[in-house]
């Protein structure tokens, strides 16, 4: 027996999970682009195509498990995404936080989306790790520069630990998937805090 589903009014309320980014192929495989493929990532993962336009994003749809979820990828550049899963220098790269709510810790995506939510800083976000600029390098420049072979290896990593992040704040809740999660992502912290990318 085949049964289809349906986002209609009776099911449970769906995800909305947001990649920031900037659009375009300058953009690919930048720093400032680790929350458009953690998006790829896991509507790869899903089965989920990335196939529709509307508000100002590319919008993918589907479920896990019985978790309706939709996935949208701004269009708009990263300081606009309040128009329409964020990069983090403060995280060494590789390392991934779920968190509940917070602040925008000057990221100007954040800015923009708490901007757009009337000040409201209660949505989770998984923030992805990508270092710190190498001495005094600026850190625009250093958000636009693609990674290098070891850290492209620890994104791709992290990437795949996020896809398993997201699954289980899906199917258990942001509490305690954040618990358990987090504690993985704890020790991989202190393991890479020392290594150079």
């Amino acid at each position: 027996m085949i049964t289809r589903r349906c986002f209609c009014s009776s099911a449970p309320r769906p995800w909305l999970f947001v990649g920031l980014g900037n659009p375009g192929d300058k953009y690919k495989g930048t720093r400032h682009n680790v929350g458009f493929e953690m998006i790829d990532a896991f509507a790869k993962a899903q089965g989920i195509e990335m196939n529709t336009l509307n508000c100002k994003a590319i919008f993918g749809q589907g479920f896990v498990g019985d978790a309706p979820l939709l996935l949208a990828k701004p269009q708009t550049y990263m300081n606009l995404s309040g128009e329409s899963f964020h990069d983090d220098m403060d995280l060494p790269c590789g390392v991934l936080r779920l968190q509940d709510k917070g602040g925008h810790g000057s990221h100007n995506g954040l800015k923009s989306v708490i901007y757009h939510f009337r000040g409201n800083r209660e949505f989770a976000r998984l923030r992805i790790g990508i270092g710190k600029p190498p001495g005094q390098m600026d850190p625009k420049a250093f958000l636009l520069q693609k990674f290098n072979a070891s850290a492209r290896e620890r994104i791709d990593t992290a990437l795949q630990e996020g896809v398993e992040g997201l699954k289980l704040l899906l199917l258990k809740g942001l509490t305690e998937s954040a618990r358990r999660f987090n504690t993985e992502q704890k020790y991989k912290h202190i393991r890479l805090q020392t290594m150079p990318t």
